[in-house]
C-alpha cells in the first residue's frame, strides 16, 4: 500500500476521486502512521454500485458455498494475527494481547457464521384452507452499510461482515477516522480467501461519509456500532431502511451484601482496564450494598496494584493510552466535576505524565460518586471505577435502572432468588452473575434493552444472522 492508503472498493485497493486527505496518529508514540483520502460522493456511488451488483450475484450462490468461503476468510485471517494485532494496537493504544485477542476472535466470527448460516431454515405451517400450502425461509436484505467503532476496529467489523457475507449480503463499510488501518490491511484476507468482488467495500471516513453512506439509496440497511448521540443521528438519517444498531452503554455492575468481595472487586477493576475502559460496556458505575462497601473498596484498591501503564507493546502492561483526545477531555471533565461535588478520589484521577503521547490515564478509583454526577449519568468511557452506594436491594435496584443506557449489567451475589430478581429486574439487555459487565462470548445476542436509548437487534450468534435476514412467506394453491 503506498504512503496515502486507499480504499478498498470492487475487490482491490483504488485511489480517491477527492483530493482531502487526513493523517492517523498513533495514540501510543504520537507520531503519523497513515494518510487516508476522505471519500467522495463519486467515491460511495462507486463503491454502492459494486455491491449492489455483486449482490444480486451472490445471493443466488448455494449456502453451503458461502459458508465455504467464510471459512476460508477466517483462515486467511488467522494466517495474519501477528501482523494484525500489531497494526491495531498501534492505531488503537489497547494492549498487544488484547488485539490479539481481538483479530482471533474476528477469525473464530467467520467460522462461527458459515455454521450457522447452514442451520438457517424455516418451517411449514397448516393453513385454513385445506388447498393451500405455507412455507417460511430466509433471504438476504441486500447492501448493508456499515459503521463500525474505533475501540475494536477490527472485531466488529467481523461482527457484521461475517454474518453478513454468510446470509448473502454485500457491504459498504466506514471504519473509524482514527482506526481505520487494520480493516484495509484485512482486505488482504478477504481477496485472499476468494469473496466474489464488489462483496466488501471500505471507505474509511469522519462523520460526513458516514451520513453519505446512510443517506444513499442504494444503500439497502444500516448497520451501526457507536456512541447513542451519533446513533441517534444515523437512525433519524436511516428512515424507514432496515437496521441493526447497538449504542452506548451505562450498565451497572451490582454489589449485593452477601457478594463474594475479592470477586465482585476484580470484575469491577478488569472492566475498568480492559481496551482502558474504552468498552460499552465497562465498569462505568458500581453500586454497592452499604454493608459490603468498606470491604468490597478495600478489595478493589488491592485488585489495583495489579494494573500496569505502559507501552501497549511489552507484554507486562495491561492498561494502554486512550485512543484520542476527545476520550481523554471527557475523562477529565468527569473528574472535574467528581471533585466539585464532593466524591473521594482513592487512586489515580489523571493523565499520566512521562508518556510518550498526553493519552495515558491513571487507573482510577473513585468513592462516594453522587447519583447526579457526570461519572454516574454519562458513559466516562476511561479506566474508572465509580462507586455509589445503597442500603438496601431495593436501592441498589432504583439506582441502577435510574439511567437510559441499559446495555449490559452485573450482579454480584450468592443467593439464587437475589440473582433471578436482578436478572429480570435489571433494565438492560444482558445481566451477567458473578462476572464482569465485560463478559462477552461469540455465542451470545447482546444487544441494549428495546427502550433505554441503547439501540435495536442482537450482535453475536445465530441472531445477527436473522437481523440481516428477511423472512420470506411462500404460499401455494394445490
Amino acid at each position: 500500500m503506498s504512503a496515502v492508503h486507499p480504499f478498498f472498493v470492487n475487490g482491490e485497493y483504488a485511489d480517491s476521486t477527492g483530493t482531502e486527505t487526513y493523517d492517523v496518529i498513533s495514540p501510543v508514540t504520537g507520531a503519523r502512521i497513515g494518510t487516508i483520502p476522505l471519500p467522495s460522493a463519486s467515491d460511495l456511488d462507486i463503491a454502492v454500485k459494486a455491491a449492489n451488483e455483486a449482490q444480486q450475484a451472490w445471493a443466488r450462490v448455494n449456502v453451503w458455498k458461502r459458508a465455504e468461503i467464510c471459512h476460508r476468510v477466517g483462515d486467511a485471517l488467522s494466517g495474519r494475527v501477528e501482523e494484525l494485532a500489531r497494526l491495531q494496537t498501534l492505531e488503537q493504544g489497547k494492549p498487544l494481547a488484547e488485539s490479539v485477542a481481538d483479530v482471533e476472535e474476528a477469525a473464530q466470527l467467520f467460522h462461527l457464521h458459515a455454521e450457522d448460516a447452514v442451520r438457517l431454515h424455516g418451517e411449514t405451517m397448516p393453513s385454513t384452507d385445506s388447498t393451500k400450502r405455507m412455507w417460511t425461509f430466509y433471504r438476504p436484505v441486500g447492501t448493508w452499510g456499515i459503521i463500525t467503532p474505533w475501540n475494536f476496529p477490527l472485531l466488529m467489523f467481523a461482527e457484521f461482515v461475517a454474518p453478513g457475507l454468510a446470509t448473502g449480503n454485500a457491504h459498504v463499510i466506514k471504519p473509524p477516522a482514527n482506526t481505520p488501518l487494520t480493516v484495509l490491511k484485512a482486505m488482504e484476507a478477504i481477496v485472499e480467501a476468494g469473496v466474489p468482488v464488489g462483496l466488501v467495500n471500505v471507505l474509511p471516513g469522519e462523520g460526513a461519509a458516514g451520513d453519505m453512506l446512510v443517506r444513499h439509496p442504494g444503500v439497502d440497511a444500516i448497520g451501526f456500532i457507536g456512541s447513542s448521540a451519533t446513533g441517534a443521528k444515523v437512525a433519524a438519517a436511516a428512515g424507514l431502511k432496515r437496521s441493526l444498531m447497538e449504542c452506548s452503554g451505562n450498565g451497572p455492575l451490582v454489589v449485593l451484601a452477601d457478594a463474594d468481595l475479592d470477586a465482585a472487586a476484580r470484575a469491577a477493576v478488569y472492566g475498568a482496564y480492559l481496551c482502558s475502559g474504552q468498552v460499552c460496556c465497562a465498569t462505568e458505575r458500581v453500586v454497592v450494598h452499604a454493608d459490603a462497601h468498606d470491604g468490597f473498596v478495600e478489595a478493589v484498591l488491592r485488585a489495583a496494584e495489579d494494573v500496569v501503564l505502559g507501552d501497549p507493546f511489552d507484554a507486562a502492561t495491561n492498561l494502554g493510552p486512550l485512543n484520542n483526545e476527545g476520550v481523554a477531555a471527557k475523562m477529565d471533565r468527569h473528574m472535574a466535576d467528581a471533585r466539585e461535588r464532593g466524591a473521594r478520589i482513592l487512586l489515580g484521577g489523571q493523565r499520566h505524565p512521562g508518556q510518550p503521547t498526553d493519552l495515558y490515564y491513571e487507573f482510577t478509583v473513585v468513592d462516594d460518586v453522587p447519583e447526579d454526577s457526570l461519572l454516574s449519568r454519562e458513559e466516562s468511557f476511561g479506566p474508572v471505577v465509580p462507586v455509589i452506594t445503597g442500603g438496601s436491594d431495593d436501592e441498589l435496584l432504583r439506582i441502577a435502572n435510574d439511567d437510559r443506557l441499559g446495555l449490559q449489567g452485573a450482579v454480584f451475589t450468592q443467593s439464587m432468588a437475589s440473582a433471578h430478581r436482578f436478572v429480570e429486574e435489571l433494565a438492560v439487555g444482558q445481566v451477567v452473575v458473578n462476572d464482569s459487565t465485560c463478559f462477552w462470548d461469540v455465542n451470545m445476542p447482546f444487544g441494549g434493552a428495546g427502550n433505554r436509548g441503547t439501540g435495536w437487534g442482537r450482535i453475536g450468534g445465530k441472531h445477527t444472522l436473522l437481523d440481516m435476514s428477511d423472512l420470506r412467506t411462500g404460499v401455494m394453491s394445490l
